[in-house]
């Protein structure tokens, strides 16, 4: 994963995380988005996506 894509997953958990925690989302769309955070976080974390592997995604520059 390239250093790019990490900060868009944290930008983007850290996004759902406030709006949860300023009830602007609530209910089970506020459940379900909280979860997908923190996947987004989680992988990020890991510096590795499952869904790419299988997508055949790549977002690393490798240097020959």
């Amino acid at each position: 994963m390239s250093n790019l894509d990490k900060g868009i997953r944290v930008i983007v958990a850290a996004v759902v995380a406030l709006l949860y925690y300023f009830n602007v989302i609530e209910g089970t769309l506020a459940y379900i988005l909280m979860a997908v955070a923190i996947i987004l976080l989680v992988t990020s974390l890991i510096n590795f996506c499952p869904l790419y592997r299988v997508l055949g995604i790549s977002t690393c520059k490798i240097k020959n």
